[in-house]
């Protein structure tokens, strides 16, 4: 029996670099995906090619239902699931003043609901087998907030939050919870950016520049890997020096 990673939100940037990475790790994938199909398709090719035991779900991952059918089915095909990464998440930029009460039950659902769900269905999974990770993808916003963001930037720092108190409360039974907090990473999320804006927000980096999706990956993968045994209710914040 391999051990498999599930992964949310698999189909874009950040979560495609993610799989791919693990993937190269040795472990077997499980990848959730919501409405990006062509990015869903390009990784399973990927994965194939790699000659992963992978399997892809399309999936609202902030629907309690609908994930615990697919963790059920994870299970059964894979045998196990040692490590999870939430890394599933929407952006949205305007004044907190215009924001419905509609897009706000969706940020929230999407970026924090979505964590306890995948949660809920893994963690007595790896308690009873007194052996697991889980890694939550939150942001740098959830560290210090950013103006226009600020749901998203709520939801962020709930997931932070979660991370703390949920690692301390597994750490007995020796599973993992660590967060990782990017910065700004050159991904499809970005892309509402104009080159001007992408060249100024740069300049204001330490590092001079956007990350890449492949870094984050490689926390991910250290995270994942035995090498973190005694790092638990932690973020790592990713962010080229910003914060």
């Amino acid at each position: 029996m391999n051990n498999c990673a599930f992964i949310t939100g698999a189909s874009g940037g950040i979560g495609k670099a993610i799989a791919l990475r693990l993937a190269a790790d040795g472990f077997d994938i499980a990848a959730c995906w919501h409405t990006d199909e062509a990015g869903a398709k390009q990784l399973g090719e990927e994965l194939e090619k790699l000659g992963t035991k992978f399997r892809l779900y399309q999936t609202d991952v902030s629907d309690f239902s609908q994930m615990k059918n697919v963790f059920a089915d994870a299970l059964d095909y894979f045998g196990n699931v040692c490590v999870l990464v939430n890394n599933a998440g929407m952006a949205q930029q305007k004044l907190f003043t215009d924001i419905s009460e509609e897009e706000f039950d969706r940020i929230c659902d999407v970026n924090f609901k979505s964590v306890y769900n995948c949660c809920k269905f893994a963690v007595p999974h790896m308690v009873n087998r007194k052996s697991g990770k889980i890694i939550n993808i939150s942001s740098m916003w959830g560290v210090c907030g950013a103006s226009c963001e600020t749901v998203y930037s709520a939801t962020k720092a709930a997931v932070i939050g979660f991370t703390k108190a949920l690692g301390k409360e597994l750490a007995p039974s020796n599973v993992q919870v660590n967060c990782i907090a990017p910065g700004a990473i050159d991904t499809k999320m970005n892309s509402i950016l104009s080159d001007e804006d992408k060249a100024a927000f740069a300049e204001e980096i330490p590092a001079g520049r956007f990350g890449n999706p492949e870094e984050i990956a490689g926390v991910v993968s250290f995270l994942a890997g035995k090498d973190s045994s005694y790092i638990t209710a932690q973020v790592i914040t990713a962010d080229g020096g910003l914060t």
